[in-house]
């Protein structure tokens, strides 16, 4: 079964002249739904920091990992990705549900490109649900409403806050947004997390320069935060092995080298 929301309201949003997060992702990671002058921004800010395509590509590996590791060995059945960005190959629903074809999966995004997509390309198992919610992630009321009519919040749920918190600026915000999110599940339900870091120990040093001209030609603004801000979004949580780590190294190869972007799974007491 899968929901869908109107397109109208993203179409009527839309920006075509100023590259957006979404889009240049989607370009970074091999996707085909991108402009100009989101091709032209990703171009440059990969000239500035290389390693961007890298973490892009981690990001969506360590999804893939974590959500097979919740469904698999933990037995989650209920999925709230919030800040999905574009759908591409091995979404969240796809990966759940190819594990247990009864998870339900309600992605959330305001980024009027991601809605306009969203009906046609977020499609579910007959027996679970899909659903998608325009929602922005600094208003963790309206999500928690909204993802209510899906999930059952007094089950276990994997809240996904993927590359997402680096565009609250405000660090005590995206505190709340965290607890407000992790009130609303119970115990057992998990938080999913990455997040850009400026620390050099993960090769994160030229992540400054970039993000300020991300933050001068491109919407919207993002921040990048060091290893201890973002340990602090899973206060009174207990981490999973192998803690928060470079999101490329979580449960992966030996051999898989660091990015600046750090990654964590964290269970609910």
């Amino acid at each position: 079964m899968t929901e869908g929301r109107p397109a109208t309201a993203g179409a009527a949003r839309l920006n075509t002249s100023v590259a957006h997060n979404a889009r240049v992702w989607n370009y970074w990671i091999g996707g085909k739904d991108h402009y100009e002058v989101d091709q032209r921004v990703g171009e440059h800010v990969a000239g500035m920091f290389p390693v961007i395509r890298a973490v892009a590509r981690a990001d969506r590996e360590f999804l893939a990992r974590a959500v097979a590791f919740l469904a698999g060995e933990r037995g989650i059945r209920q999925f709230l990705d919030v800040g999905t960005g574009l759908p591409t190959v091995e979404n969240t629903h796809e990966i759940a549900q190819r594990i247990a074809p009864e998870s339900r999966v309600v992605y959330v995004d305001n980024d009027p490109i991601v809605l306009v997509h969203a009906r046609s390309l977020l499609t579910s198992s007959p027996e679970g649900v899909t659903d998608y919610l325009d929602a922005d992630v600094r208003d963790p009321d309206a999500i928690v409403r909204g993802a209510g009519a899906t999930l059952d919040l007094d089950r276990p749920v994997a809240v996904m806050l993927l590359g997402i918190l680096n565009f609250v600026p405000d660090t005590g915000e995206a505190r709340r947004v965290v607890r407000r999110l992790m009130a609303a599940v119970p115990s057992g339900s998990h938080l999913v997390l990455t997040h850009p870091t400026h620390d050099p120990d993960v090769g994160g040093e030229g992540n400054a320069a970039a993000m300020e001209f991300w933050n001068a030609n491109a919407t919207p603004p993002i921040t990048a935060r060091g290893r201890t801000e973002i340990a602090g979004f899973l206060d009174g949580l207990d981490l999973v092995e192998p803690g928060l780590v470079p999101c490329s190294q979580w449960r992966a190869e030996p051999a898989a080298a660091a990015v600046p972007q750090f990654g964590a799974v964290a269970v609910k007491r």
